[in-house]
């Protein structure tokens, strides 16, 4: 959530701030604002709403003189979102001028007694209390106060000030929530997000939690909680700007999905060599799975919707048992794991604030712990054990689409590789297995094209009020995806139920306003699926069937038919998503949402 950003070199820092912002406008936000030092006076412009808002009142920058600064982009957390409550925040001397990302768990108390000893108040954010904790600390040495001030806060943080004393240098510190150092030729920059820097520089450090980093025009420094300095390697980013633009494209959602056959392409393929599958760059080998007993997969949103698929897939294919759980609920309860637990982390983010709980609680309990991420040097990338990276490239729209297939994709890699490792394969099953990942970009590809037109109908049952899903076994766990995107960027209320269940008390809202997606692609327990089709046709619910290219059986119950190219029955969650990740944008594009920006949500909730 939020985004952070900072300049110091030779060109005008506002016109950088606000470019790099409008990058990170797809992690969500309601207000924007930026700080400029100027001739040892810092310059605030805060805004509520878009970032366009805040180019409107600075031209676009140009009005606003001065080589460095810091900008940030509010999702609200502590008070509501308006102008007075927008970062950046200033101390009440006007010397420190602070953007922070994250929760300041004790700020109620940082904030009584700073107000006790004379300190006001102008906002109601957790923030406001490291500009005044650095003011109170403040003699003559800048970087003393802010190791002081921030050894006093507890929660997460990613921190960036900029004070009138030292008007050259701004000065970072981290804390479970991103921060990134971009590395230039006289000019330096930071942010929560490597889209707001790839345009600049593809030279980047990672800091790490406990960190802390003074950065000028002319060098970077870091340093560990002591002060001492720590050598950081510079990481090469490989992707270009253009991969984080719509090239064309109305919406980067839209994009996005186009793109994951080559996303797929690029999980799956550089994985397979000489016909074996391999995790070279991950560190999994067979003593990885020594001793496992049983893995857990945790998860929060769209990712735990692709480990509801993995589980189903690692049990049938290893034959061991798999748990999902929600890692905001995994990390508040007593979980039973030990050394003989395997637990797979997936987050597209590597940030997600619940996901790094969980994860750190089952490493405290002795668990071997698999991330499986997108951002290559994230926290949960970096905490693991073992970390396979989805290489989807930069993922925009806050809706996730190709980072959710790249996942289930790399889920059936480590499945086939694990049965294998137990040798519950043999090498005629295996290589069939083989064969079929490497079809899978092709095969996502045929299920964008086959659907051409999804828009059609889109305005069919754009003006419905609610919609199921329904389906058994992997087509319940992928009904579960398909209703989440529905509602997150329709707005329409979706639900997603098992199929077997509806009977159950669900089938009591059956009627004929209700449109009922049902996933018929388990070739195994079709009937039963159609059953229930059958059964919320006869309280007169219009159903859209899904299922493989010529299925007669769908055909004679089915009001609507979206067709998906057959692929062995283990694979199939990750074509029958496509089309309903392209019927929710299509259904949203009628109704005129905000389709990369849906309200009240962000792209890496690094909160709870």
């Amino acid at each position: 959530m939020c985004g952070i950003v900072g300049y110091a070199g030779s060109q005008n820092a506002a016109e950088i701030l606000l470019d790099g912002l409008k990058k990170l406008e797809y992690r969500g936000y309601d207000s924007a604002g930026i700080a400029v030092m100027n001739n040892k006076h810092i310059s605030v412009n805060k805004v509520t709403g878009r970032i366009e808002n805040l180019c409107e009142i600075t031209e676009n920058g140009r009005s606003v003189i001065g080589k460095i600064g810091i900008g940030h982009t509010r999702w609200a957390t502590h008070g509501s979102p308006t102008d007075i409550n927008a970062h950046p925040h200033m101390s009440n001397s006007g010397k420190f001028a602070v953007v922070h990302n994250g929760i300041i768990e004790n700020y109620i108390a940082l904030k009584q007694e700073l107000i006790n000893k004379g300190f006001n108040f102008e906002s109601e954010t957790d923030t406001e209390v490291i500009a005044h904790l650095l003011e109170m600390y403040y003699t003559d040495d800048i970087k003393k106060a802010f190791y002081k001030a921030v050894s006093r806060l507890e929660g997460s943080y990613a921190i960036g000030v900029i004070s009138t004393d030292e008007p050259d240098k701004i000065f970072l510190a981290r804390q479970s929530s991103p921060l990134i150092l971009g590395v230039g030729m006289g000019e330096n920059y930071f942010a929560s997000d490597v889209t707001a820097l790839v345009a600049y520089t593809k030279n980047i450090i990672y800091m790490d939690d406990g960190e802390f980093a003074e950065l000028t025009p002319d060098y970077i420094k870091v340093f560990d909680w002591a002060g001492h300095p720590v050598e950081k390697p510079i990481n090469r980013i490989t992707w270009d700007i253009q991969a984080a633009e719509k090239g064309g494209y109305d919406h980067f959602m839209l994009k996005e999905i186009i793109e994951q056959p080559a996303a797929v392409r690029a999980a799956i393929c550089p994985r397979i060599k000489n016909e074996k599958i391999c995790f070279d760059d991950s560190g999994i080998d067979k003593s990885t799975f020594t001793g496992v007993e049983k893995i857990i997969i945790t998860a929060c949103g769209s990712a735990y919707y692709a480990g509801c698929c993995g589980k189903y897939i690692i049990e049938k294919l290893c034959g061991i048992p798999v748990e999902t759980e929600l890692a905001s609920e995994l990390r508040y309860r007593n979980p039973i794991i030990d050394e003989n637990t395997l637990l797979i982390v997936l987050s597209q983010s590597g940030e997600t604030a619940d996901t790094i709980a969980a994860m750190r609680e089952c490493k405290n309990r002795g668990a071997k712990t698999l991330a499986i991420v997108n951002v290559v040097g994230s926290t949960i990338a970096k905490a693991a054990d073992y970390t396979i990276y989805t290489l989807a490239g930069p993922e925009i729209a806050v809706a996730t689409t190709k980072g959710y297939t790249t996942q289930l994709a790399v889920l059936y890699l480590f499945s086939v590789y694990f049965a294998k490792e137990k040798m519950l394969l043999n090498d005629e099953e295996y290589h069939r297995l083989l064969t079929e990942l490497k079809d899978l970009p092709k095969y996502v590809e045929e299920a964008i094209d086959m659907n051409f037109n999804i828009s059609e109908l889109a305005k069919k049952y754009c003006n419905t009020n609610s919609i199921f899903f329904i389906g058994r076994n992997t087509d319940y766990a992928v009904a579960l995806e398909g209703a989440l995107k529905m509602k997150e960027i329709s707005y329409i209320h979706a639900e997603a139920y098992a199929a077997g269940e509806l009977k159950h008390g669900t089938i009591a809202l059956i009627d004929e306003n209700q449109p009922v997606v049902a996933l018929c692609c388990n070739e195994q327990i079709i009937e039963k699926t159609v059953s229930n089709i059958v059964e919320v046709k006869a309280r007169s619910a219009r159903v859209i069937g899904v299922s493989f290219k010529n299925n007669e059986k769908i055909l004679t119950v089915a009001d609507d038919i979206i067709f998906v190219p057959r692929v062995d029955g283990l694979f199939a969650p990750i074509v029958e998503v496509v089309p309903l990740q392209l019927l929710a944008y299509y259904i949203a594009k009628e109704k005129g949402c905000d389709i990369d920006m849906p309200k009240n949500l962000a792209k890496s909730v690094t909160v709870e």
